[in-house]
């Protein structure tokens, strides 16, 4: 009898641990990538938030859409998982989420710092660090970005100028007036004085209305939306007109909320959604 004991329990042992990490990966994982961007010479860290079932063995050949989802003035890398039910949202679709940090640099390369090149990184830096890292759908169809506040922005324009990376670009609140202010300092460092290139190449209303015609249907897929009390209603009400009147594809949204974490909770399931339905599926 002794000599069947080690068997049968190393069988119920491994059982066990087989059960425990089959509900591990079932779960959603956060990890943390401390970047080191040699653009802007300075430790950029993101968070990656990976689906459920990414690390079972039945998936280890899937590749996974991503959604770039950058945060708003002020804010940091860590800003979606930290003030927001962003985990919990992301255990109901298959995709990659990657929170970047973006510090106060209105994800453009700025007109005052040559080190600061917040767009540049992302397209020639992150991404690339990303898809070698995890198993992504590596081209334009398993690609979106999204963002509030300044991260709306540049989401926007991210897809304006970059159509040939992203298959969605979506914006919550987005501070789309961002090129023609004066007021804060970070607009001055990035997009330097009124009359600068860097303003005129970066008004992603004036991409909008300036985009070739011929090309439009070539451009991503556009969600905005922005709350009744938001002090950047006008501006997002505006920009969907821009849009509709060049019939450039999207879609508007105007709801109850402020410029605030609580709308931008409610509001980043629903980006979740329309990004999952917009990119390719994993495969």
């Amino acid at each position: 009898m002794r000599s069947f004991r080690l068997p049968i329990l190393t069988f119920i042992l491994l059982g066990a641990l087989a059960a425990f990490y089959y509900r591990a990966e079932e779960s959603v994982r956060t990890e943390t990538v401390q970047f080191q961007s040699k653009l802007v010479g300075k430790t950029l860290p993101y968070s990656i938030v990976l689906p459920p079932g990414y690390g079972l063995f039945t998936s280890w050949r899937k590749h996974y859409p991503v959604l770039y989802l950058l945060h708003g003035w002020s804010g940091q890398f860590n800003s979606w998982v930290g003030h927001t039910s962003l985990a919990q949202y992301a255990s109901e679709q298959q995709l990659i989420i990657i929170t970047p940090e973006g510090n106060n640099g209105w994800y453009t390369d700025s007109a005052t710092v040559p080190s600061d090149k917040y767009e540049t990184y992302i397209l020639e830096e992150l991404i690339p660090d990303v898809d070698s890292r995890l198993r992504t759908i590596r081209d334009r169809r398993g690609r979106a970005v999204a963002g509030c506040s300044m991260g709306g922005y540049g989401a926007l324009k991210f897809g304006l100028k970059h159509p040939e990376v992203f298959a969605l670009a979506a914006s919550m609140s987005g501070a789309l007036d961002a090129t023609s202010r004066i007021d804060d300092e970070s607009i001055m460092r990035t997009f330097g004085e009124t009359n600068s290139i860097e303003r005129k190449s970066n008004d992603v209303q004036q991409l909008a209305q300036e985009f070739p015609s011929e090309r439009i249907k070539l451009l991503p897929y556009f969600y905005l939306d922005c709350g009744q009390d938001d002090p950047w209603l006008a501006i997002n009400r505006r920009f969907s007109d821009v849009l509709s009147e060049h019939r450039i594809a999207h879609e508007y949204r105007q709801l109850p909320g402020s410029h605030s974490w609580p709308y931008w909770d409610r509001q980043v399931r629903e980006v979740l959604r329309v990004a999952a339905e917009k990119m390719a599926p994993p495969e």
